[in-house]
């Protein structure tokens, strides 16, 4: 499989007052088209700066990030914004659904940005909701669903542009165990369809389902290892 990110000497520093903060260092990772990986580290390990930079929603101070074959490391604002829409389905631990708007409209939301029709973006919007089996729910707005329906809907949204890879943020943080284990499927269930599938994690039970687990400590990867389990599943 080739490599969907490539991510080398990646540096990123912060300024708080006087202080410099290094959150990430020289670092190199690879991931291939295809994978489920966990990133795994605790507070201040720099996992939060490396999801920001692998979603585009921040860049390196040095270093190179080439996301499906393209140099996305010192692109402007705008471009780093289409290259999120067209590539990258977010998943948020607090859903970031829109209050005031239906199931349908929240999902159909990035077609509306890659400029869709409202009838393809009806159909694309109800075939994804329905593939998280939301099918019954399409009308009813985010207070009108429990949390489990509230993080399909947002997964749905992530997956309604057919991007390259889905970024999820500690996706089960406001779950009960019940529906973690559901959600956790879910994403089981779309990475087996072939979806290249990155999850931030600080739990190691939610961990446990990618087949690649990587650890950073410092600003560095400490570890970078296969899943044991699910090598012997494959």
């Amino acid at each position: 499989m080739s490599a969907i990110i490539e991510l080398s000497g990646i540096n990123r520093i912060f300024h708080v007052g006087s202080e410099k903060v290094h959150a990430l260092r020289d670092l190199d990772l690879e991931i291939k088209k295809g994978e489920y990986v966990a990133l795994m580290g605790p507070s201040g390990s720099g996992k939060s700066t490396l999801m920001n930079i692998l979603g585009c929603l921040d860049t390196p101070n040095s270093g190179t990030y080439v996301l499906n074959g393209k140099d996305v490391s010192s692109l402007s604002d705008n471009q780093l914004a289409d290259i999120r829409n067209s590539e990258i389905g977010f998943v948020f631990q607090t859903f970031n659904l829109l209050p005031r708007s239906t199931a349908l409209e929240n999902v159909s939301l990035p077609l509306v940005y890659a400029g869709k029709g409202q009838k393809d973006r009806d159909q694309k919007a109800s075939d994804v909701l329905a593939s998280v089996g939301l099918d019954d729910r399409m009308d009813h707005r985010p207070n009108q669903l429990s949390g489990g329906q509230r993080q399909r809907v947002a997964v749905a949204r992530a997956l309604v542009n057919d991007p390259s890879i889905i970024l999820a943020d500690e996706p089960t943080g406001n779950l009960d165990s019940k529906t973690s284990i559901e959600i956790m499927a879910l994403f089981d269930k779309i990475h087996a369809q072939g979806n290249t599938v990155i999850l931030v994690t600080h739990e190691e039970d939610i961990a446990e389902h990618a087949h690649r687990i990587v650890r950073l400590r410092d600003g560095v990867v400490e570890s970078d290892q296969l899943n044991p389990a699910k090598a012997v599943q494959a």
